[in-house]
């Protein structure tokens, strides 16, 4: 190939390095991973010389996804905003296969997660909440993080009080991008689905991969201070991650309105960055 794209520094089998010694080199990309801290900034773009193995006096480049203009950018497709902004919400609502259907007068929130160790008293806020809430739950571990929750409630699985837990199917990309437009708070995990929050422009909370040396503490920290987060999302976050422990801020209907204001702020100055995949392009041609 013209350009060999590596992935999160996962290293290249061997006999393909060989081969790509054999031609005219490729343009060799490391794309790494999506974070706000500062060491992104610094790296992108670099050029890391290969000094053993069969590719040796082969170069390889840094490229960093990021939330800055001197990063990498985020995945957007050019008709993201068109497509969003033709969206009918309650068409699309109405037509989930959801017994019962989805009422007028119910808060709607999306959720897809780990297992965060506050789904309990999410699940006990929202039933003890002033208006009714719809929560929708993607399939895989975050049905089996809520069926466990519930349980532990001793909560009936379809929810009690005035929430009720209706489970999703497995989703298109093109479909979870809808449900995450439809939905008054979307909780995400992971790093694919934190960037489709982005562009939503709704409220949402985002479940960071866990790691066992606590470094996502860090990388969700500077993700708050680089997209400058609300206090009261933070002190969401913060307990939603295993942070801090403590009661999840209330989800009135008044912070959720901030937390929307917010979103759609970050998500117009985001906006503004060209987008990965054509600095990426720009990044290889000028390499070649």
């Amino acid at each position: 190939g013209d350009v060999v794209i590596e992935t999160f520094g996962c290293e290249l089998p061997e006999a393909f390095q060989a081969l790509m010694v054999q031609d005219t080199p490729p343009v060799w990309i490391n794309l790494e991973y999506l974070s706000a801290e500062a060491y992104v900034a610094r790296s992108h773009g670099l050029a890391s010389p290969v000094m053993s193995g069969p590719a040796r006096g082969m170069t390889k480049w840094f490229f960093y996804p990021g939330f800055t203009p001197d990063t990498g950018g985020l995945l957007r497709e050019p008709d993201l905003l068109a497509r969003q902004a033709a969206f009918d919400r309650t068409a699309w609502l109405q037509a989930l296969p959801l017994d019962p259907p989805i009422a007028e007068n119910e808060r709607v929130i999306s959720l897809f997660c780990y297992e965060p160790t506050a789904l309990p008293d999410l699940l006990q806020q929202l039933s003890e909440a002033d208006k009714p809430t719809r929560l929708l739950v993607a399939p895989g571990r975050p049905q089996a993080a809520v069926a466990a929750a519930a349980q532990a409630l001793h909560m009936p699985s379809e929810g009690q009080g005035q929430l009720h837990i209706s489970p999703l199917p497995y989703l298109s990309q093109t479909a979870f991008d809808q449900l995450l437009w439809a939905c008054d708070l979307n909780l995400v995990r992971g790093e694919d689905s934190l960037v489709r929050a982005l562009w939503a422009g709704q409220p949402f909370g985002w479940h960071i991969y866990p790691q066992d040396d606590l470094a996502h503490h860090t990388k969700l920290q500077a993700f708050e201070a680089a997209l400058h987060m609300p206090q009261d999302l933070q002190q969401f976050h913060a307990v939603w991650n295993g942070l801090e422990t403590g009661p999840l801020p209330a989800l009135s209907r008044a912070r959720l309105e901030d937390w929307r204001l917010w979103s759609q702020q970050t998500r117009l100055a985001l906006q503004c960055q060209t987008d990965l995949s054509s600095q990426l392009l720009s990044f290889v041609a000028q390499k070649r």
